[in-house]
């Protein structure tokens, strides 16, 4: 059980007290009682982060034997798995930072479908870890079918993310996505079959941004703090600081109505 979650987004540690997180889920459903049942569970009965966060991705789940495989297993990662729930708590505080939700963290975390995908991520990550491959994947099928997103347990994601909408993101096998990183609806992380050694999917640099409906094939790299433009096709590496658009995408300049907003780190969008 975690006392007190610290994470590093970016250069910032986020500290919050020992189950913050429920503290103010007895608020939200005090203010509205629907939610108990819209959700399938009463804080009031709860007594840690932990058993919050398992149950509200559990509550995405349809009724019966799925959402109960769902809680089961997210309540035994989320209440014994540090860096699991430590993960976790850090892509809420990001995701809630870049929506700009005027209801904090607690709104991010019952009503944001992206963090929702990243959440079972969060579980599948952790019980293929722990040797539990099937039930992994398992778990893995039942949330895309839920949530409208595919991501693979081998891939390795970083923290701080924040998954906008989350529909239709697909993240390949060995992909790897650092800190601070955002994406939009629609991406495809995808591998090429090109390379027999070495990674056949992206790897997505610290504070990137990827924007709806692109497309990013190989085993190439996209720079820290780049972005790459709605729609775009991604073949070829990525240099830092840049973005590209297009297909194929190519580099472009940098104007004020584009995603820089998005590539500042989350210390930097709070000050």
């Amino acid at each position: 059980m975690l006392d007190q979650a610290q994470n590093n987004l970016g250069g910032v540690t986020v500290r919050r007290g020992k189950d913050y997180l429920l503290q103010q889920a007895h608020k939200l459903f005090e203010k509205e009682a629907a939610l108990k049942q819209a959700f399938s569970y009463d804080p009031f009965k709860l007594e840690s982060d932990g058993e919050l966060v398992a149950h509200v991705l559990a509550g995405c789940m349809p009724e019966g034997g799925a959402r109960k495989l769902v809680f089961d297993a997210a309540s035994e990662v989320f209440t014994t798995d540090p860096a699991a729930l430590t993960s976790a708590l850090a892509d809420i505080y990001s995701t809630a930072t870049k929506d700009l939700d005027p209801g904090g963290e607690i709104a991010t975390l019952h009503f944001a479908n992206g963090l929702h995908g990243l959440l079972s991520y969060r579980v599948t990550r952790s019980l293929l870890l722990a040797g539990r491959r099937e039930l992994a994947f398992a778990i893995k099928g039942h949330a895309g079918r839920a949530l409208g997103c595919d991501i693979q347990p081998e891939a390795q994601l970083g923290q701080g993310l924040w998954f906008d909408h989350g529909l239709g993101i697909v993240i390949g096998q060995t992909s790897v996505i650092e800190d601070d990183v955002s994406i939009w609806h629609g991406v495809t992380l995808g591998s090429s079959f090109n390379t027999r050694e070495g990674p056949r999917h992206p790897t997505i640099r610290r504070g990137a941004v990827i924007g709806a409906g692109a497309t990013i094939i190989g085993g190439i790299v996209v720079g820290e703090r780049s972005i790459v433009a709605a729609g775009s096709v991604v073949t070829k590496d990525v240099p830092d600081g840049v973005t590209v658009a297009g297909v194929p995408a190519q580099v472009k300049a940098r104007s004020g109505s584009s995603f820089t907003g998005f590539s500042l780190s989350v210390q930097e969008r709070r000050s």
